[in-house]
């Protein structure tokens, strides 16, 4: 099972897109477990976003937030997409993708220390 915690959904959206996706893969009998962990990111150029993390299946989880992106008409947060290059830093990156519905609108940089707890913060954005 892998998990992530730079997944995202449009601030105001958090608690009834997580529940909503908690009772599909439960109704479906996917192994898929979302949770808010109180954590709000805010972007330049797609607004705030409520992070949430999740455990489960990859696949199944981008699939899922896709689906809710559409049902509930929010833009979303897809992360999960690691860096080729295996550089040694103080710093570990993850790259999301900024999604309404089928559609990516763009593409975040995210960065957090190695060392401590420290939340992820957006290092870059760019638009599509």
């Amino acid at each position: 099972m892998s998990d992530s915690e730079t997944f995202g959904v449009e601030k105001g959206h958090g608690e009834e897109v997580v529940a909503w996706l908690n009772e599909n893969a439960k109704s479906q009998k996917i192994k898929l477990e979302a949770r808010l962990y109180g954590y709000t990111i805010a972007t330049t150029n797609f607004g705030d976003y409520e992070m949430f993390s999740w455990i489960g299946d990859v696949q199944v989880a981008r699939k899922m937030i896709i689906k809710a992106s559409k049902r509930f008409k929010v833009k979303v947060i897809e992360g999960g997409y690691k860096p080729k290059e295996k550089v040694l830093s103080m710093k570990k990156f993850d790259f999301a993708k900024v999604k309404r519905g089928d559609k990516t609108i763009g593409q975040l940089k995210f960065s957090a220390s190695r060392f401590g707890n420290s939340q992820w913060e957006i290092e870059d954005e760019e638009r599509h």
